[in-house]
């Protein structure tokens, strides 16, 4: 993996952080391939819209609320760093 996506995934693990108060978790100890809702880190549907709300003020990026997409998106913080490398990208 090359380093600007590495340093995306870094961005976006603290973008989680601090939008959603997860004081009690560092950036390195969130594994990038992890599960955000449910199992893995355990968030939930508020958590998304935030989150989803801070990737848009940072990034420029739009989501629609409910579709698979967004579901395959919000897997993991890699799959996010996917989404929004590519929307960059064009």
């Amino acid at each position: 993996m090359n380093t600007v996506a590495l340093d995306l995934e870094h961005e976006i693990k603290e973008l989680l952080i601090s939008c959603l108060n997860l004081e009690d978790l560092s950036p390195e100890a969130i594994d990038p391939e992890q599960a955000l809702f449910v199992e893995g880190l355990g968030l939930d549907s508020i958590d998304a819209l935030e989150l989803g709300l801070a990737l848009q003020q940072r990034y420029g990026v739009s989501m629609s609320a409910d579709s698979e997409q967004t579901r395959k998106h919000f897997a993991s913080i890699r799959a996010l760093a996917q989404f929004v490398a590519e929307k960059r990208s064009k």
